[in-house]
């Protein structure tokens, strides 16, 4: 479909256009069968037809252990923390001081949006639910928080949407994968009764269609957003969750547990056995007092007898074994590192061994680094056309600057030994210039001015009279 269709599609009637709209052009998992995976709680083992409660003598009801694992959700979480665990740089390269203020305004909306949180919530989202859709929005508000030239007139915010919100994503591509239109679908409870709303948004267009149970309605005006010149947001997806097929090993552990706490609920209570050759065997509990005033047994056996409380023994070290294997297996099959403490208590590594463990850690990183890159770089690009709103007559150093997003994975490693062996290796002479080493710490938000800085303060100690 081309994007004259669209438009096409859009003066249509609503229920035609929210029917097209709704077709979704790639395959993604549904929420409701990946939500019984990720949630402990729909586990097969919480299913009372599958582990089915018994019933004693007595007629009180047995239950059964139901021990839950989270492995899913700590695959989603360990994956997002290696990903952006350390905040996505964004390296600015101006080449004149309008392009360094424009720098400034782009960096300035990213920290006021607090986008490593909004990084690691929507990382979230894409890594358990496949696919999430980040909405970059202004509100009239005049205000100077990014310290522009004259007060700005709007106020650019986000918004991240997902199935694991209650949302409905829809995205429309055309048969090369460029995006013609996102459309995102919710539902609202007003007057006692639920509202079903789909907002669509095209490079022109935002329009927001209402279904009360009468049918698809356009809801409002359709808003002109031809002035940005681009779909408003980035939406980001994979084909499968991020814990991938390794369910049925969450699975087994959490009925392995079960079923071994079910035996030692039945076993593990103090039973008293007495051992003689004839069969009656008497027991006095009328003996004295102590000094807890607790009564003390007395207890008559024949001549020869023997008495003593039996345990259960098991065979423990299986149930170990079977268990380490599985946890391993599902942290190996993910490429994820098994960093809890225990785990690392009770094996003793050096600090170069610790590194080695984050090897398949970091190629899982590569490996998720290409679509989030995708997704932060397109993010990029809509900032810079709400910012040409914001700078009038900046259009083409807003164009012209380039803004590189950088994916860091998580590791420990120590810097100083990274940098000592690559100085050794080129002789001992430096291996970046002072510029690069100051861009590259991120704590000055204006390199050229800290290095102006550090160059008087050379020239005043130079200057200064020795002893």
């Amino acid at each position: 479909m081309t994007p004259e269709e669209i438009k096409a599609l859009l003066t249509s009637t609503p229920e035609e256009a929210v029917k097209r709209l709704k077709t979704k052009s790639i395959v993604i998992p549904s929420w409701e069968d990946l939500d019984k995976e990720y949630n402990p709680k729909k586990h097969p083992i919480m299913n009372t037809s599958e582990y089915p409660d018994g019933k004693n003598e007595d007629g009180s009801i047995n239950k059964v252990a139901r021990i839950t694992q989270n492995l899913q959700k700590l695959a989603v979480k360990k994956t997002t923390q290696i990903c952006v665990g350390i905040p996505v740089k964004r390296i600015y390269k101006a080449d004149n001081s309008r392009q360094k203020e424009v720098a400034k305004v782009i960096e300035s909306i990213f920290k006021r949006n607090r986008i490593d949180d909004v990084n690691i919530e929507r990382c979230h989202m894409l890594f358990a639910s496949c696919e999430v859709f980040t909405l970059w929005f202004a509100v009239e508000q005049v205000h100077n928080l990014y310290k522009t030239a004259q007060p700005s007139k709007i106020k650019v915010k986000c918004k991240s949407y997902s199935p694991m919100n209650g949302d409905s994503l829809y995205p429309f591509m055309d048969d090369y994968g460029d995006m013609l239109a996102m459309s995102f679908g919710s539902i609202k409870k007003q007057g006692g009764k639920d509202i079903e709303y789909l907002d669509t948004y095209t490079s022109e267009t935002h329009i927001r269609y209402k279904n009360g149970g009468d049918g698809w309605v356009v809801d409002g005006e359709v808003e002109d957003i031809s002035t940005i010149g681009k779909i408003p947001g980035v939406y980001i997806y994979r084909n499968e969750p991020v814990w991938e097929d390794t369910s049925c090993i969450c699975y087994e552990t959490e009925g392995m547990l079960s079923r071994n706490a079910k035996y030692l609920r039945q076993n593990l209570k103090p039973v008293f056995g007495i051992f003689a050759d004839e069969e009656n065997s008497e027991s006095n509990d009328k003996g004295e007092k102590s000094s807890d005033n607790d009564p003390l047994s007395v207890l008559s056996f024949p001549k020869g007898s023997d008495a003593k409380y039996i345990t259960w023994e098991q065979a423990i070290e299986g149930l170990k074994f079977h268990m380490q294997q599985l946890r391993q297996s599902f942290f190996s099959q993910l490429q994820l590192p098994d960093t809890s403490f225990d785990s690392m208590k009770t094996t003793p590594m050096s600090g170069e061994a610790r590194q080695m463990m984050f090897i398949d850690a970091i190629l899982k990183a590569i490996e998720e680094r290409g679509r989030l890159l995708a997704g932060f770089d397109r993010e990029v690009n809509v900032i810079k056309a709400f910012v040409k709103i914001l700078m009038p007559g900046y259009e083409e150093d807003i164009d012209a600057l380039d803004v590189e997003n950088v994916v860091t994975p998580f590791t420990i490693r120590s810097i100083k030994e990274e940098i000592q062996n690559l100085t050794t290796a080129n002789g001992g002479k430096p291996i970046m210039s002072q510029r690069e080493s100051i861009e590259r710490a991120g704590y000055s938000d204006d390199v050229d001015l800290t290095m102006q800085e550090i160059a008087k303060e050379s020239m005043t100690d130079a200057g200064e009279p020795t002893e």
